[in-house]
């Protein structure tokens, strides 16, 4: 293969794999608007989207194998497909979690639920929404600075993780009949927290990407 057909090969590669993170992106915008607004009707469309996430993903992994094994890539363009194959894991686990938000918008249909509780998780979940935003716009760009600078800011989603895992507490001592609702937003906390965890895991490989060197951030 000529050097151009195979750096056309790539940059289809990373244009999937982009196309995927937006796909994940609108995912998590869905959700949480489905879980706060109390919406089954979003929450199913997130659980049915889940099946495009999945399919991208098997089509990089197949791609960026075939790549390795008939191309033989090496050093910046092999790094190139390795980040692609791992970051693409860390992508569909955020639609895994999207799509378990959404399950937990329709599971607690009919509970009592705590609005004070739900319009800090909205903000968390707009926070972490951001966050991924940003993750692949670096991941484009082939930005390290602002890769390192986005890991940076994860502090912040677990600083609105705790603080509202404890809001939550205070009002369920004040509203027990909630504590059915209140397990639920424990795990869409956890899920959304996770979410974030998952964008500074992509960060590290822009930092290999650029670096050749795997750092935790």
């Amino acid at each position: 293969m000529l050097r151009a057909q195979f750096e056309e090969e790539l940059e289809k590669l990373h244009n999937q794999f982009y196309a995927m993170g937006t796909e994940v992106l609108a995912q998590i915008n869905k959700t949480v608007r489905a879980f706060v607004s109390h919406d089954r009707e979003l929450a199913q469309e997130v659980i049915a989207g889940d099946e495009a996430v999945n399919n991208y993903e098997l089509k990089l992994e197949k791609k960026s194998l075939e790549i390795i094994a008939l191309q033989q890539p090496v050093a910046n363009d092999l790094r190139t497909v390795i980040t692609v194959l791992k970051a693409s894991s860390d992508v569909e686990r955020m639609g895994d979690h999207a799509q378990s938000i959404a399950q937990a918008t329709i599971r607690m249909k009919g509970e009592t639920r705590l609005k004070d509780v739900e319009e800090e998780i909205s903000k968390m979940g707009r926070l972490v929404k951001h966050m991924v935003e940003d993750t692949m716009l670096a991941y484009i760009k082939g930005d390290e600075e602002k890769a390192r600078e986005i890991a940076a800011s994860d502090t912040k989603v677990d600083e609105m993780y705790e603080a509202i895992q404890a809001l939550t507490i205070e009002q369920i001592k004040e509203q027990p009949e909630a504590i059915v609702a209140g397990k639920d937003y424990f795990q869409v906390l956890t899920y959304l927290e996770r979410i974030g965890d998952y964008a500074t895991n992509i960060c590290e490989w822009v930092v290999f990407l650029k670096t050749g060197k795997i750092i935790e951030l």
